[in-house]
């Protein structure tokens, strides 16, 4: 075989084997906590969610995009199921969220004054940013506001109104 040749396969042949070889982690102990993982957003910071643009239609469809959005970011507080017959709390919040799907502001528009629920809600709407960006023709002043029903119940679980299952009867 021709010497120019041979070396080039030679270092083919060498990174075919390393490629193959198994690769070992290091045991983690027991008692570790894993840390949630958020998806990624290709710009090389895992801590942000992705910013994706909604397809939304009219503005019902994206209040709908908006609360499955924060039910898959909060979904360890989502209550899954019927929410009870007797709720613990209703909190009723009303936020803007601008062009990029940043939230501009936000205030508790009703409340049963549960501290606990409140300080919930309001944790779970800046935890989801970046919002699914709105589409540009529902934007007024460049902004969209959206109310929205956090239905708690006596766990301190969550549904959202707008994709809440019925409650159950009493």
């Amino acid at each position: 075989m021709n010497s120019r040749l041979r070396r080039p396969l030679l270092i083919l042949g060498l990174l075919l084997t390393a490629c193959g070889a198994p690769k070992t982690e290091t045991p983690q102990p027991d008692t570790a906590i894993e840390k949630p993982k958020i998806p990624d957003n290709n710009s090389g910071k895992p801590d942000q969610l992705k910013i994706v643009k909604s397809n939304a239609k009219t503005l019902v469809d994206y209040q709908l995009d908006l609360a499955n959005h924060l039910s898959r970011v909060n979904a360890a507080t989502i209550y899954a199921g019927n929410p009870q017959a007797l709720l613990r709390s209703v909190i009723v919040l009303r936020f803007s969220v601008n062009s990029q799907g940043n939230l501009l502001s936000k205030v508790i528009v009703r409340s049963n004054k549960d501290r606990e629920t409140e300080a919930i809600a309001l944790s779970s709407l800046v935890k989801a940013q970046p919002f699914p960006v709105p589409p540009a023709r529902f934007l007024k002043q460049g902004k969209i506001d959206i109310v929205e029903t956090w239905l708690f119940n006596s766990d301190g679980r969550f549904q959202l109104r707008t994709v809440a299952l019925p409650q159950a009867s009493q």
